[in-house]
C-alpha cells in the first residue's frame, strides 16, 4: 500500500500551507469516530456540543487571520443523508463562523461535471494534493500525489466544483 500521511504530519499540512486549502467531499457518509456522539446528539434533537472541532476551527480561525483560505465543495446526495445534515448543520454552526468558505453542488450536477466521486482530496496552495483514504473506521490518511499532470486533473476538478457550487446561504434550509 502506499505510504500515507497521517498524525502530526497531517497536521502540519493544515499549518504551512501558505494561500489556500481546497477539500472535494464526494460521500454521503463519513464514519470517524470522533463524530460518533455528535451525530447521535443531532439525530435526537439534542443541543451540540462542538467542543470536539475546536483544535480545528482554532487553526481555520488563526490561519483566515493571517489571510489564508480554507475552501471545500460538498456533494449532496438526493435525498440528503442523516450524516450530511448533520455536517451541513456542523458547517453553518462552526466551520463558516471559523471562517471556512463552505459550498455544496448537487450530485447529479457532480456527475454532469465529471467530478471523481467516491474520490475526496486536499490541495494545498494550488500544487501539493493529498488524496483521502479511509477505512471502516474513518480516515486512514492522505496518499500525496507529486506528479504534475494528475495535479493539473485536481485543480480542473476543484475548479469546475467550485465554480458550479452553492454558498451556505442556498443550502441551509436542506438541513431542516
Amino acid at each position: 500500500m502506499t505510504d500515507l500521511v497521517s498524525g502530526a504530519q497531517f497536521d502540519e499540512l493544515f499549518r504551512t500551507f501558505q494561500h489556500t486549502a481546497f477539500r472535494l467531499e464526494t460521500q454521503g457518509v463519513y464514519r470517524e469516530p470522533v463524530e460518533e456522539e455528535p451525530l447521535r446528539r443531532f439525530l435526537n434533537g439534542e443541543p451540540p456540543d462542538d467542543s470536539w472541532l475546536a483544535p480545528w476551527t482554532d487553526n481555520v480561525r488563526a490561519a483566515t487571520r493571517e489571510g489564508r483560505r480554507f475552501r471545500r465543495v460538498r456533494v449532496l446526495t438526493d435525498p440528503l443523508t442523516d450524516y450530511l445534515r448533520f455536517e451541513m448543520d456542523l458547517a453553518l454552526r462552526a466551520n463558516i463562523p471559523a471562517g471556512e468558505e463552505i459550498r455544496s453542488l448537487a450530485l447529479s450536477d457532480a456527475e454532469d461535471l465529471h467530478l471523481p466521486l467516491g474520490t475526496d482530496f486536499w490541495m494545498f496552495d494550488d500544487d501539493r494534493v493529498g488524496v483521502l483514504h479511509f477505512g471502516s473506521r474513518g480516515l486512514l490518511g492522505l496518499e500525496m500525489i507529486d506528479d504534475a499532470d494528475a495535479i493539473e486533473q485536481y485543480r480542473s476538478w476543484r475548479d469546475r466544483a467550485w465554480s458550479a457550487a452553492l454558498p451556505a446561504e442556498h443550502w441551509a434550509e436542506l438541513v431542516r
